[in-house]
């Protein structure tokens, strides 16, 4: 069976190289050699390389070592976490149920 590939959109390629290239620039920000970025990631230099590049075919789990390893991690989890057009659409959506209120004889 032959293996399919996922056709990627510009925007989402220009994204992944502007990540790789963000991962790129932490590194080099902290003084931190390609080996042994790669060695604290667990990944190959070969693999880093393509990170930096922003290889679509890199695992996102490779993309999150890195991340941990240089301290970032906590950025990864600001990804949507503020949804604000998801919360809109969900807003829009809610039907709001009128109460009904009981009537006591008095």
């Amino acid at each position: 069976m032959a293996k399919r590939t996922t056709v990627l959109f510009p925007k989402t390629i220009e994204l992944l190289q502007e990540f790789g290239e963000n991962l790129r620039l932490a590194r080099l920000r902290r003084n931190i050699t390609s080996a042994l970025q790669a060695e604290r990631a667990g990944i190959s230099r070969v693999t880093l390389s393509q990170i930096e590049k922003g290889s679509p075919s890199v695992s996102l789990g490779s993309y999150v070592q890195v991340l941990v390893s240089l301290g970032l991690e906590h950025d990864l989890l600001k990804v949507a976490a503020d949804d604000e057009l998801g919360r809109k659409l969900q807003d829009a959506g809610l039907a709001v149920r009128k109460r009904v209120t009981s009537r006591r004889n008095k």
